[in-house]
Formats: C-alpha cells, sequence, structure tokens
C-alpha cells in the first residue's frame, strides 16, 4: 500500500487522467480560478487562489500545498477539465477528505462523477483509506448528486462552517465507509 503524502498520484479512468499540474497547464487553470461561477460553492481559502499569478501557484503548488493536500489537475484527451483533492489525511484512522472544482462547460457530462469515483477507487484500493469525507454547501445540488451516486451518505446537514465568508456557510457533511 502506497501511503499518502509521499508522492503524487497518477490516476488514470477510462476518460479521464488525474496528474500532476505542469506549467502547461496554465492556461486552464487560470480559467477556474477566474470563474466566479465555479467558486460560489467553495471555500475561500483554496490553494489554487492564493497567489494572483497561475504560475505561481504551479511553482509552489507541490512545494507549500503538498504538506497538507494533494492537488491533481484532472484531463480528458489531454484538455484541462478542473482540480480534484485530496485533503485532512488522517493516517491513525484511515481517513482522508476529498473535493474538486471543474471548468463551466464540462458541467453535467459526468466529469465530477468519474473524478470522485476516481479517488475512492485510489484512496481504498491503493493507500488503504478505510474513511472518506466531503463538504459541500448546501446549494450545491449538482454535487450532492454526485456524492450520492458515489456512495457517500449524508452525514450531517446544513453545519455552519468557517469557509472564508462573512457569515459561517451551511455545510453538509458526507461520509464514505468502506
Amino acid at each position: 500500500m502506497k501511503k499518502l503524502f509521499t508522492e503524487i498520484p497518477y490516476i488514470k479512468t477510462e476518460r479521464l487522467v488525474l496528474r500532476k499540474i505542469e506549467e502547461t497547464d496554465a492556461e486552464g487553470l487560470s480559467e477556474l480560478v477566474h470563474s466566479p461561477s465555479v467558486y460560489r460553492y467553495l471555500p475561500t481559502f483554496l490553494f489554487e487562489q492564493k497567489y494572483e499569478d497561475v504560475h505561481e501557484v504551479i511553482r509552489r503548488l507541490y512545494d507549500e500545498c503538498f504538506k497538507e493536500s494533494i492537488i491533481l489537475g484532472v484531463f480528458m484527451e489531454e484538455e484541462f477539465c478542473g482540480l480534484a483533492e485530496i485533503y485532512g489525511y488522517r493516517e491513525n484512522t484511515h481517513k482522508a477528505s476529498i473535493g474538486c472544482r471543474f471548468l463551466e462547460h464540462w458541467w453535467g457530462k459526468g466529469v465530477a462523477t468519474e473524478t470522485v469515483d476516481a479517488l475512492v477507487r485510489y484512496l481504498t484500493q491503493k493507500t488503504g483509506i478505510e474513511i472518506i469525507t466531503a463538504s459541500t454547501m448546501v446549494e450545491n445540488k449538482s454535487i450532492t448528486r454526485v456524492v450520492e451516486k458515489n456512495g457517500f451518505l449524508l452525514a450531517v446537514s446544513g453545519v455552519g462552517e468557517d469557509w472564508g465568508y462573512p457569515q459561517p456557510t451551511p455545510a453538509n457533511k458526507w461520509i464514505w465507509l468502506l
């Protein structure tokens, strides 16, 4: 079994590749981080928005961020679709959390569902993770369907969390158990 945070995963599915983000991915990443529609359902403190220049984000991503979070680009036939993230790793409880975000023109095409499935399979089959969690904004009905399709169960609904907005964000907490 691989231990999380010892290497950057390369995950391949039928249609997608989840891999390390490189300088050549800057245009797609820039489009993503500058999309208000994408980030309306996400915390304000995500790493890819930490620096104004996406090239700086890419240069620092696997040094600064890799200690706490594994962020992978999601690609279909080499085209950038969005980001997948593994975070909140707890070795002693075999637990990790996941998240994802995608360019608008990939919404509704099954990319999120396939990405979440790929993350779950990787974590459970390659790393020994037994508990996977996800947090979603209550308002985001699309991601609710995605996590439900992937076998996540709603653990807590509408809990106020600090997502960086002036008021606590009503969030749903999801859990997937091996």
